[in-house]
């Protein structure tokens, strides 16, 4: 990467992390307003779930382009727009009066907005400015970094929304959104003239090359799970517990909780990901996923319970982000890291599609998250078994190299 006077690795580092702690922040307080919101609408909890599923899945199905876009032009500009774009979904999700409107914000504007400003953008920047021995590492701190805004920013959405409401919390949490755009400048990213991208194939051949590969539709298999379930519990874990009786103090704190025990978890993830294979991690954390959530269904809830799950849980919560993108730049390199790691991320956000929209619409349905929460389990067991036969050795024009 070249370095262009302040704008150097460092900075790109701080900046991007920046931006995840902001976009990732707010983004993960949104089921503190699922309650109030649907109240004070006379909407049904489907509404609010099916906005959020629309978020992500819209977040997914464009990543694969806004990647070509920042590993072609590089990812600054991309995060520029993107922050522009989340900014102005939350102001629509503050002033909607209709659920056409409120899904448009949320759903739309937000979605297209996450999709500039996280995981793969940053990531492609990250791991095209650094070299492959200090790779595992940085991505192991951006993601970190995102885990650090939910830890700060959960206690803040739940202050402002008790002080102020709803409406105010979320034009509070535009002007966060908004300084994502001056963050934006400082990311020296070039895409594909970065220093360590490198020459090789063009993106048609390594779509090509990716998509012939098994372990490639395996890694995307799992990352499915990922998805169902962070969005299942970041969304509806506030209202399950106060379903069960417990109050929104304890949701706000095992999202903070979960947040804060991720942060540790991410960098430990990017340490131990650089020393053992990153498959056999993936396994590990989902399995684990698995168990804390049998634990906690097994037994009466309390909030120390809750508060235990949330810590265990928050450990892997997006610890599977930097090994999985470790594992789609060690197999097919950096190159179109952005636009490769989009498509996997496409399978994260089909299920959180479903994590968001089949939680209020089973509760609906149901009265009940029990079936949900099956569900879940279900899916932390495919995952922990499709990642294991997964070869991440370089693969084609990688392994030649």
């Amino acid at each position: 990467m070249q370095r262009s006077g302040w704008r150097t690795p460092g900075m790109l580092l701080v900046c991007g992390s920046t931006i995840l702690t902001l976009a990732l922040g707010i983004r993960h307080g949104f089921g503190l307003y699922l309650q109030p919101m649907s109240m004070d609408h006379g909407w049904g909890r489907e509404v609010f779930g099916f906005a959020i599923a629309l978020q992500n899945l819209l977040w997914g199905l464009s990543q694969p382009l806004t990647g070509m876009l920042a590993d072609r032009f590089g990812a600054g500009r991309v995060m520029l727009a993107g922050g522009v774009a989340y900014a102005l979904g939350l102001v629509c999700m503050a002033t909607a009066s209709t659920p056409l409107l409120f899904i448009l914000g949320v759903g739309v504007l937000i979605g297209l907005g996450m999709s500039g400003t996280t995981f793969n953008i940053v990531f492609g920047a990250l791991a095209r400015a650094y070299p492959p021995g200090k790779r595992s590492m940085v991505l192991g701190v951006g993601s970190a970094a995102g885990s650090l805004g939910q830890f700060l920013l959960l206690p803040l959405t739940l202050a402002l929304i008790s002080w102020q409401g709803w409406f105010a919390a979320l034009l509070v949490m535009a002007m966060l959104a908004l300084l994502m755009v001056p963050l934006s400048l400082g990311v020296a990213d070039q895409g594909y003239g970065s220093a360590h991208a490198g020459r090789g194939a063009s993106l048609s051949e390594a779509l090509s090359e990716a998509f012939g590969q098994r372990g490639f539709w395996l890694l995307a298999a799992g990352y499915f799970t990922c998805g169902f379930q962070i969005v299942f519990i970041g969304l509806h874990f506030p209202a399950f517990l106060l379903d069960q009786g417990l109050t929104a103090k304890d949701g706000t704190i095992a999202l903070a909780l979960i947040g804060l025990f991720n942060i540790f978890g991410s960098y430990a993830a990017g340490w131990l990901g650089g020393r053992f294979p990153k498959t056999t991690l993936l396994s590990i954390l989902y399995a684990v996923r698995g168990a804390a959530m049998v634990v906690l269904l097994a037994f009466p809830l309390t909030p120390a319970s809750v508060y235990v799950f949330a810590s265990v849980f928050g450990f892997t919560w997006l610890a599977t982000v930097p090994l999985t993108n470790g594992v789609v730049a060690g197999m097919f390199g950096v190159k179109h890291l952005a636009a490769l790691s989009g498509f996997v991320y496409l399978s994260h956000q089909i299920g959180s599609f479903f994590g968001g929209w089949m939680g209020g619409y089973l509760y609906d349905a149901t009265g009940s998250y029990q079936l949900v929460w099956t569900i879940a389990i279900a899916l932390s067991v495919v995952a922990t078994l499709v990642n294991l036969p997964i070869d991440e050795r370089p693969v084609g024009r990688q392994a030649a190299a």
